[in-house]
């Protein structure tokens, strides 16, 4: 993740959850009390978002210390420890909530993408998210994705082009709207096309699209329509896919699978701070 932007983050959401001063740590502890707080997981899974700590406390109170049990992308076990924190123990519970919100987060979305890369049981297909993320976490969201072994769809509306059922309409076809966007951007904007119908595959491929994505089509429909794809087209499937269904989407053969409950529908995972006494 870029840090600065890390960085910037962090400090606005500091700023909501502190404001002027934490009434509770600032009149309960003094300058002079010290002390190690443990971040501990209370239940299986995939740690993500571990830079979150350091980040926050660096920007709290720099002279906090850091111990580190895990990394990124790690599994872990319930009542293990990923990191230890030394110093002010005002300093450490002023950044508690918000490490921990975003720590438990990051943590529940590699957890849940790391059950769907398990589910496909080797296929050469990939799992990636959407851009069903939460509005101000999408950086930390994607990033915890990679860390559960899935892969990134594009970041917004800036970085790729995906025409959809209300832009094919508007533009009147799809070989119209891939025609109107490549006149309009360069070779290395990327143009994925939404196919619902035979119809429509043929003309996403008659119109050389990059990627073709199988939006809501069952495991059948695609193994049979993905034979017409030239391999120079990268494939997707997406559209009510859940976990069980995973490993007959795999067989299908298409290239990615786009999950868009990665980001949306995802449990955090349980993690606590504990002051050691």
């Amino acid at each position: 993740m870029n840090r600065l932007k890390v960085k910037q983050l962090l400090e606005q959401f500091f700023l909501e959850d502190i404001g002027d001063r934490d009434v509770t740590s600032t009149c309960l502890f003094s300058e002079l009390d010290m002390g190690r707080a443990e971040f501990r997981v209370k239940e299986d899974g995939v740690a993500a978002g571990l830079c979150v700590i350091e980040e926050g406390y660096r920007l709290l109170d720099p002279a906090i210390k850091i111990e580190w049990y895990k990394r990124d992308g790690e599994t872990v076990k319930a009542g293990e420890i990923i990191a230890a924190v030394h110093g002010k123990l005002a300093s450490i519970l002023s950044g508690e909530r918000v490490i921990l919100n975003l720590l438990q987060r990051m943590s529940g979305i590699a957890t849940l993408t790391n059950k769907a890369v398990q589910a496909l049981d080797g296929s050469h297909t990939q799992i990636c998210d959407t851009r069903k993320t939460t509005p101000g976490l999408r950086m930390f969201e994607k990033y915890a994705v990679r860390c559960g072994g899935g892969a990134n769809h594009r970041y917004g509306l800036y970085d790729g082009v995906m025409l959809k059922d209300n832009h094919i309409a508007y533009a009147g076809s799809i070989k119209s709207a891939v025609w109107s966007i490549r006149e309009k951007t360069g070779h290395m904007m990327k143009v994925e096309v939404e196919i619902e119908t035979k119809e429509q595959l043929v003309e996403a491929i008659e119109a050389k699209a990059d990627v073709i994505m199988f939006d809501n089509c069952s495991p059948d429909r695609i193994k049979d329509w993905i034979e017409l794809v030239p391999p120079f087209i990268v494939t997707e499937a997406s559209g009510g896919i859940g976990l069980e269904q995973l490993a007959e989407y795999g067989k299908t053969g298409v290239d990615y699978i786009s999950l868009g409950m990665l980001t949306h529908s995802v449990k955090s995972l349980d993690i606590s701070l504990d002051i050691q006494m």
